[in-house]
């Protein structure tokens, strides 16, 4: 099955770097796509839990769900995340 996912906090080349090394990795995941400038991410999963388990990541890593909620937390933990994809890339 294939599923996108608006996120939130998407800005950059290093957030996009940061979600695809923590999530293409992920068992049960393939054809992971980042796309920055409509801030969503797609991937083709086996089973729908496997689906709820990559939203819940991309929440973990600061990138909610158009419907979560956008929290300080989260805007500084995405912030974090793509400094480190930024860095991570060169």
């Amino acid at each position: 099955m294939k599923t996108t996912i608006i996120v939130q906090n998407l800005k950059c080349g290093g957030c996009a770097h940061t979600i695809t090394s923590k999530i293409s990795g992920m068992e049960g995941i393939s054809n992971l796509r980042v796309d920055v400038a409509s801030a969503k991410v797609s991937f083709v999963h086996e089973d729908i839990n496997d689906a709820l388990v990559v939203k819940d990541r991309l929440k973990a890593l600061g990138y909610p769900s158009i419907e979560s909620d956008n929290s300080m937390a989260a805007k500084a933990i995405s912030f974090f995340s793509c400094a480190t994809g930024k860095m991570s890339k060169s």
